[in-house]
């Protein structure tokens, strides 16, 4: 039997206090391990700076709403969070924050409790950058029928949908799966999608179907900002089959290109000129200043 890997020595916070990741340790009665119960967000670091880092905590507050539990900080305590285990951290380019808020620690009962203080867990990782062979080629990713719960705007720590739907596309040899309800695309497994016809981007509606990344809002920016029209409307299986070019985003992996689908070469089977556009757009925005 080969030996569990070590832990990082990192440093991490967990309820108020900063200590060591290898060290951390949670209730299993806290309800985040019985139950899934809490949420979590991932916020990107681009040499040491925080990146939309007020669009992801409005996301974090709106999970936290969502499932009514307490927020234990404002922005400026996340941030002072964030800002201390950055400094602490030995410093990568690219770094991804976590935070994951349960509602905390109870007797098992599947109703949610009263009074119970949120456990807050904070860790800082190394972000592996997308590989340059994906960048230059694209992806390939296969589809498959939606079979998540009907509440995927909420970013639960429930994510064993997730797990399922990944592994259809490391089965496949795939990077994704690109999921639909019926006939109507809502995302990938842990990416949004975007589908590209006639030079205009598109994205499905962020309602209770599809979780509203925060490249929602950027690659809104970023098209406005070059002139590439943009919409967030109903996108038809067939529309995706059709598209001239297919893009999945999310915090770690920024925007990707999709140029194989289920096998078959999605436009011209190559990262399309609305792909290089947005990417270089992209690039340029992780050097604004962050608020």
């Amino acid at each position: 039997m080969s030996a569990a890997p070590a832990l990082p020595e990192s440093l991490c916070h967990l309820d108020g206090e900063y200590l060591p990741l290898r060290d951390a340790k949670v209730s299993v009665l806290d309800r985040g391990f019985i139950f899934g119960d809490g949420i979590y967000e991932v916020v990107p670091v681009y040499e040491g700076r925080l990146f939309c880092f007020d669009e992801h905590m409005a996301r974090l507050e709106r999970s936290l709403d969502e499932l009514r539990i307490p927020h234990p900080h404002d922005r400026g305590g996340w941030r002072a969070i964030a800002e201390r285990l950055i400094e602490a951290s030995e410093r990568s380019p690219s770094q991804s924050l976590y935070i994951q808020v349960t509602r905390g620690v109870a007797v098992r009962d599947h109703a949610m409790p009263a009074g119970l203080t949120p456990t807050v867990f904070v860790m800082l990782n190394p972000l592996k950058p997308v590989a340059d062979k994906a960048r230059a080629e694209g992806v390939a990713c296969v589809t498959a029928e939606e079979f998540r719960w009907q509440k995927a705007h909420i970013k639960s720590t429930s994510l064993l949908g997730a797990v399922l739907a990944r592994q259809i596309s490391v089965e496949a040899g795939a990077a994704e799966t690109l999921m639909f309800r019926g006939e109507l695309l809502s995302e990938a497994s842990s990416s949004n999608v975007w589908v590209i016809k006639d030079g205009a981007v598109a994205g499905p509606v962020p309602d209770h179907r599809v979780l509203r990344g925060i490249r929602y809002g950027l690659l809104q920016r970023l098209c406005e900002a070059r002139g590439i029209p943009f919409a967030l409307r109903d996108i038809t299986r067939g529309e995706v089959l059709a598209a001239d070019e297919l893009l999945i985003s999310s915090a770690t992996k920024e925007i990707v290109p999709v140029t194989r689908l289920d096998g078959s070469p999605v436009g011209k089977g190559v990262p399309g000129p609305i792909y290089h556009a947005l990417y270089a757009a992209y690039q340029d925005a992780k050097q604004e200043p962050q608020p």
